[in-house]
């Protein structure tokens, strides 16, 4: 067993947030558990995991620690063979208290692997509500989804099973799995894609205490550790795509430089509790002319977060694609629009016209400032280029479309 004591302190958290406590790890050993102890209504330690070759997971402050093995890890690590040599106990120094916080990692390694834990039962896969009737354009047609949600595998509580079930019975067609600065769910998401019938999209929120960004497809995990310049760099390497979260949410707003700004943000976030509030149309405004709106629950449990689809993120996806690959080619294209929830007001593109659906009397409100009324629960309005904003009389954003 290998153990590191001490107190980290103010000096030690500016000196460098991030620190790597060393583990040899012999050759032929089968499993390697850690455990972090620290007085947690003080403070927050984040814990992850790099080995010889690379990384090996991560937790943040959700868990107090974690077993790798061949054939299994703890969700948010990656099960595989132990490289021999050091390996590195991270921890992220994310919140210390004015007179110091004393902590105590142990490692253990072993040459015979623990045996896995039960994985939960899937649930039966729900009825699903009616789809709503939306025109095509040009071939294509509107999916509902949601581009922010956790499990597990990070600080969620559901399995991706039992996230994918409630997103079907949302009745989304996509749900993008951004669990924080890990890929391990990666590999759950095909099979519980099938069973539930919709599309989970691989992603990644890049987590650090100067801002979020969710990173979109199959792209290999990206150092948070990294300025945010090769984050985007990463993921345009394999094909993905960045999104900068909740700009303006308290603690995680985005305070990061960022040279080359991705036209993808999160600017309808659950957290925006009061619409009336302009703040978020402001930033992306400014953030990037061409900015393309996107919507994220951020789900992590019933009664701490919105359910999966509020807001509801569509878009106009290309019916010929596969069905990942058409997520990514609609937001990557800028066929977006944003609504509440699934059955809430809607206001979409339909090349030079936008409807509006379920929005008798509200005011669609143009990017040049202009506003129009809108007549009737099916209401076809001309277009203009940017981003449009369908208000209530107060002022309220209660729809969206680029």
């Amino acid at each position: 067993m290998v153990a590191h004591r001490g107190r980290w302190t103010l000096q030690d958290r500016a000196d460098g947030v991030m620190r790597a406590l060393p583990v040899t790890v012999a050759p032929g050993t089968a499993a390697l558990t850690v455990r972090l102890d620290y007085p947690r209504a003080a403070g927050v330690l984040d814990l992850g995991c790099v080995g010889p070759d690379g990384f090996r997971g991560w937790s943040g402050g959700a868990r107090d620690g974690y077993t790798i093995a061949a054939d299994w890890a703890t969700p948010g690590y990656l099960p595989g063979e132990l490289e021999p040599g050091e390996w590195q106990v991270l921890l992220r120094l994310h919140r210390i208290p004015p007179d110091g916080l004393d902590y105590e990692v142990t490692a253990d390694t072993s040459g015979t692997p623990p045996p896995a834990p039960e994985p939960p039962a899937a649930p039966p896969r729900p009825d699903l509500p009616p789809r709503r009737d939306l025109p095509g354009v040009d071939g294509r047609r509107w999916l509902a989804g949601d581009l922010h949600a956790h499990t597990v595998h990070s600080d969620g509580a559901h399995s991706v099973d039992e996230l994918a079930a409630l997103a079907a019975s949302r009745g989304l067609d996509f749900l993008a799995v951004t669990d924080h600065n890990t890929v391990s769910h990666h590999p759950w998401l095909p099979a519980a894609s099938a069973r539930y019938g919709l599309t989970l999209l691989p992603g990644q929120e890049v987590t650090t205490d100067r801002g979020h960004a969710n990173v979109f497809g199959p792209v290999s995990w990206v150092d948070f550790r990294r300025p945010p310049d090769e984050w985007l760099a990463a993921a345009r390497r394999d094909g993905g795509l960045m999104s900068v979260n909740h700009p303006l949410g308290g603690d995680c707003a985005w305070r990061q430089p960022l040279a080359d700004r991705t036209p993808l943000v999160e600017v309808w976030h659950s957290g925006w509790w009061d619409r009336t509030w302009g703040a978020p149309l402001a930033w992306a405004r400014a953030w990037a002319a061409d900015v393309v709106p996107v919507g994220g629950s951020d789900f992590h449990r019933p009664g701490a977060d919105a359910f999966p689809g509020s807001p509801t993120t569509w878009l106009l996806a290309d019916r010929d694609l596969p069905p990942g690959d058409a997520v990514l080619d609609a937001l990557r294209g800028g066929r977006t629009a944003i609504s509440a929830d699934p059955d809430g007001p809607l206001l979409l593109r339909l090349g030079d016209e936008l409807l509006a659906l379920g929005a008798d009397g509200a005011l669609l409100a143009y990017p040049d400032g202009r506003h129009r009324l809108v007549r009737g629960d099916r209401c076809l309005l001309p277009a203009g280029d940017g981003l449009h904003v369908l208000e209530s009389h107060r002022m309220e954003v209660i729809a969206l479309c680029r």
